[in-house]
C-alpha cells in the first residue's frame, strides 16, 4: 500500500514508517521542516515536504494514498492555540483531504482521557479537548473507514508485542512507542478494526491476536 503519515518525525511516527517500509509498502511521512528528510529516508520512508498547520489543503500530499495515518502533535511545549490547530485542524484537513481523493482508511492515533476532557484539568484539557472534537469529527464521515487508537502513557522501553486493547474507555497504563507502532501497522491490515475506538496499554496478548477481537 502506499501510505501517508501526517507528522512523520514524531518518535511514534518515525517507529511506525520503519514498520511500513519494512513490510513493503510505500511509506511517506508529511513533514514541515526539510532538514528532517534524512531521518525518514534512514528507515525506509519518502519524505513529503508540507505544512500541516498552515497549509489550506492536504489533498496535493495525500493524492495516490491507499490509507493514511495521523501521528501528528503539537507538542508539550505548546499552548491551548496550537493544540486546536495542530491535534485538532491538522486531524480535520488529513480527513477532508481523504474524502476528497477518496481514501477511505483512516487511523488516528488520539489518547486515553480524550472521552473526559474536563477531566484533564488545566494542562492537559486542551489537548485533550482537541483530541476528542478531532475523533468525534473523523467518526462522523461516513465515507471514512477509520479507527481511533488511544495510546496510554508513553514510554521509551523496548517494545514487547505484547498489549491491552480495550474498547472500554477510562483505563490507565503505560504503553511502549513500540507497540504503538507496531499496533498502528497492524491496523491498517486487519479489517476487525475498522470502525472501532480503543485505548491501548502493556499488556499480555500479542499484537495480532488482540487486534482480531477489538471489534467485538
Amino acid at each position: 500500500m502506499d501510505i501517508l503519515v501526517a507528522g512523520g518525525h514524531g518518535q511514534v511516527a518515525l517507529r511506525l514508517l520503519a514498520i511500513l517500509a519494512e513490510a513493503g509498502h510505500t511509506a511517506r511521512g508529511l513533514i514541515r521542516k526539510p532538514d528532517q528528510a534524512a531521518d525518514l529516508q534512514a528507515v525506509g520512508a519518502v519524505p513529503v515536504i508540507g505544512d500541516l498547520e498552515n497549509d489550506q489543503t492536504l489533498s496535493p500530499y495525500v493524492k495516490g494514498a491507499d490509507a493514511v495515518v495521523f501521528a501528528a502533535g503539537a507538542g508539550p511545549g505548546s499552548g491551548p492555540a496550537r493544540k486546536r490547530t495542530v491535534d485538532l485542524g491538522g486531524a480535520v484537513k488529513l480527513a477532508d483531504a481523504a474524502v476528497e481523493q477518496g481514501v477511505r482508511r483512516y487511523v488516528m492515533i488520539s489518547s486515553i482521557g480524550a472521552q473526559d476532557p474536563a477531566a484533564g484539568g488545566e494542562t492537559m484539557g486542551a489537548y485533550l479537548a482537541a483530541k476528542a472534537e478531532a475523533d468525534a469529527y473523523v467518526t462522523s464521515l461516513g465515507s471514512l473507514d477509520w479507527t481511533i487508537v488511544r495510546p496510554g502513557h508513553l514510554v521509551d522501553e523496548p517494545g514487547t508485542g505484547l498489549v491491552t486493547v480495550s474498547r472500554q474507555l477510562g483505563g490507565r497504563g503505560p504503553v511502549p512507542r513500540d507497540d504503538v507502532a507496531a499496533v498502528v501497522a497492524a491496523c491498517l491490515t486487519t479489517p476487525a478494526t475498522v470502525g472501532v475506538t480503543f485505548e491501548l496499554f502493556g499488556g499480555s496478548t500479542p499484537i495480532d491476536e488482540a487486534l482480531r477481537h477489538a471489534g467485538v
